[in-house]
């Protein structure tokens, strides 16, 4: 196992639990689902060849990491009844970017 890797998904697995909890202690079981949960914006790698490359940078290659659906996730964050889809996607969004930079 390399360090991106364990970096990758400790950000899509961890990190969110940490928020969850933290600001969201009440309904951090819940909350923290949905979190993990947003991982279904994966499902757009289906439409790249190859499906998966470790190599290869999400932002803005696949249709639901772009830019415009970045814009999206930010505006969803901000209001209070879509704030926690519009945080987890956003956590998805960053934990993605990782693979940019490592």
């Amino acid at each position: 196992m390399d360090l991106k890797f364990i970096i990758h998904y400790s950000f899509h697995f961890i990190l969110p639990g940490f928020i969850a909890y933290i600001f969201f202690n009440q309904q951090w079981k819940k909350v923290y689902l949905i979190f993990i949960a947003a991982i279904i914006i994966d499902i757009d790698h289906l439409l790249a060849t190859p499906i998966f490359d470790p190599n290869r940078c999400s932002i803005n290659f696949h249709p639901l990491h772009t830019y415009y659906a970045i814009i999206l996730y930010v505006i969803l964050a901000i209001w209070k009844k879509t704030r926690v889809f519009g945080i987890a996607l956003l956590l998805h969004i960053l934990a993605d970017s990782i693979d940019c930079f490592l």
